[in-house]
């Protein structure tokens, strides 16, 4: 059976109730138990949402790497399944990118496959045994770890990752802003950071603090913002107060940074 989200909207059975747990502002150990119960749901689940993160975090990196240096590394913070490496291994083209300057059209496609560009070497780290376990089995990662953000530093040493990625987990009742000298940490000089939040109600004060913080980052030269795309059709809402001026959608941004130093650009 399905369930209304919004008016004029449907939902498969138990997905409203499953994203309403884990958002639910419960104690750690209980948000990632939450998790490890969700993992065999949760690609059917997202689906459903038609939630887009991944793909919008795949295609920001194709702007930041038309072509990665040979070995270039990627950290998918908060991997969850595998979703963002299952994008960035799997793209279909750059035909309807549509890249503006400063954004993208809501309908764009897919990047290229970035691993013909160098991204073969893919590290994953989360906090949910669970969510690993499902990463795992997707083949796509040279090495998965657990880790709860904002609680203990990343796996490995610092400046290890070409890219860093970090797309769901940064809301309100999940990772801390704390976490982003963390990110910076373990990203090379130069390197890239790609950051996803949520723009709907009960997220926006978080949404605030991180833009805050962000900021103060940039102020004191650690990184130069090269992207902040706000995209109105994120995933479908679950509740009709959620949704953006009644579109049963959510909206949510997209956040590319790059590491300083910057490196000089190289001449012909």
């Amino acid at each position: 059976a399905a369930v209304p989200a919004v008016p004029g909207m449907v939902l498969p059975s138990g997905v409203r109730e499953r994203v309403a747990a884990v958002h639910g502002g419960s104690a750690l150990p209980e948000r990632l138990r939450l998790y490890d119960s969700w993992a065999s749901d949760y690609d059917q689940d997202v689906a459903a949402l038609e939630y887009r993160a991944p793909h919008l975090a795949a295609a920001s990196l194709a702007f930041a790497f038309p072509a990665a240096p040979a070995g270039a590394r990627l950290l998918d913070v908060a991997c969850g399944t595998g979703l963002v490496a299952r994008e960035v291994r799997g793209g279909t083209g750059w035909d309807e990118m549509a890249w503006d300057g400063t954004g993208m059209r809501d309908n764009a496609r897919l990047p290229p496959q970035l691993h013909r560009h160098g991204f073969c070497c893919l590290h994953g780290v989360d906090g949910s045994a669970g969510m690993l376990e499902r990463a795992r089995s997707t083949g796509l990662y040279r090495e998965l770890r657990q880790c709860v953000l904002g609680r203990e530093p990343l796996p490995g040493p610092a400046e290890q990752y070409d890219a860093v990625t970090v797309v769901g987990a940064l809301g309100e009742g999940q990772v801390p802003t704390t976490v982003l000298p963390e990110l910076l940490r373990v990203t090379k000089p130069g390197g890239f950071l790609c950051l996803t939040t949520r723009s709907n109600p009960s997220n926006l004060r978080y949404k605030q603090e991180l833009e805050a913080e962000l900021g103060k980052l940039e102020s004191c030269g650690a990184w130069q913002k090269l992207l902040a795309q706000e995209v109105e059709h994120w995933e479908r809402a679950t509740s009709e107060e959620e949704s953006t001026r009644g579109t049963g959608y959510i909206s949510g941004v997209v956040f590319l940074y790059q590491k300083c130093p910057v490196p000089p650009l190289e001449e012909d």
